[in-house]
């Protein structure tokens, strides 16, 4: 097995951030979710990069990258990323984001077209409401303050023992457990626990996720769009899926048996298969502004407040 790639650092605005880059070919820009970091993608980098330019950054806040106290919304760090990309001479990109990631894939398409040519999403969240009550703790006042006696160290190791010895269980209630541990792990950093809970402030309240792309997803008439779920998902529910057939009717759906939150770390090799097959069989999106003022003032083809209903109601099968 290839050793994995050396992490790079640039620093932007004064905060220090990582990343990796390998491979060559057209650019896949990889975002992770909360509380993981690029090391997420390394089941599937290594055989992207036989295909594409891989950039797989730690998002502000975590992993190697600076945890200030910043801007932590979606915009920001899709303004993050462009400026990334701005620095590594990279102009156009595949834009891939697994749950918190694939909110910020969604809001970097949004913001910038004219850089995005696909857009995968796994998992992602901004479709629906829906979303672990684990998550909604993490932005309630006392988060920081218990996680860092649930962190200490005799505390952390007997917890993630637990964790790692229930996913071995192979129970579906138990997938992802392996990937939850890590997470907690990473808490023992009081910067992680303070940029995490900023993190979650802005996109989900106590009822749940507060962002969402439902009202702009008629702009995907625009670009080639992928979505991977996996159906034992325990952090966003599976039915959103359902949602996304629902309000971009062109976009390609793939939802894995056998799968958790993680579909790119549970199936590596049909993950890369089901991405390959979607970049070789779509055109990249060209921007062109006349064509995105016409679907800006046409709107969506059924009313905001239908698509919203759709995104609320739409039952499991």
């Amino acid at each position: 097995m290839a050793e994995a790639p050396e992490v790079q650092y640039v620093t932007i605005h004064g905060h220090r951030r990582a990343y990796v880059k390998t491979g060559a070919g057209p650019a896949l820009l990889l975002l992770h979710g909360l509380g993981c970091d690029h090391t997420t993608w390394d089941p599937v980098i290594e055989k992207l990069a036989k295909k594409y330019t891989v950039i797989a950054p730690d998002l502000l806040g975590h992993g190697q990258s600076a945890k200030p106290r910043a801007d932590y919304s979606v915009g920001g760090y899709a303004n993050g990323m462009r400026d990334l990309l701005t620095v590594l001479n990279i102009d156009k990109v595949t834009v891939v984001g697994h749950s918190l990631g694939g909110g910020v894939a969604m809001q970097f398409a949004y913001q910038f077209p004219e850089r995005t040519e696909r857009m995968v999403l796994v998992a992602p969240g901004g479709l629906g409401p829906e979303v672990t009550p684990m998550i909604r703790m993490v932005g309630l006042p006392g988060f920081k303050t218990a996680m860092a006696v649930l962190t200490l160290p005799g505390i952390r190791h007997v917890g993630i023992a637990g964790m790692r010895a229930l996913s071995r269980t192979g129970l579906a209630a138990t997938h992802d457990l392996d990937e939850v541990a890590d997470i907690y792990d990473s808490f023992k950093d009081a910067g992680a626990r303070s940029a995490i809970a900023h993190v979650v402030r802005a996109v989900v309240d106590t009822r749940g996720q507060i962002v969402t792309m439902v009202d702009r997803a008629y702009l995907t008439q625009a670009m080639p769009m992928l979505v991977v779920w996996g159906t034992e998902d325990k952090v966003i529910p599976v039915k959103h899926a359902e949602t996304v057939a629902a309000i971009a009717p062109g976009a390609q759906v793939e939802v894995l048996g056998n799968s958790g939150h993680f579909p790119h770390k549970d199936h590596p090799d049909l993950f890369v298969k089901i991405l390959n097959d979607f970049v070789r069989s779509t055109q990249p999106a060209s921007y062109h502004r006349g064509r995105w003022r016409q679907l800006l003032r046409n709107g969506p083809l059924a009313p905001v407040t239908e698509q919203l209903h759709l995104a609320r109601a739409v039952p499991i099968a």
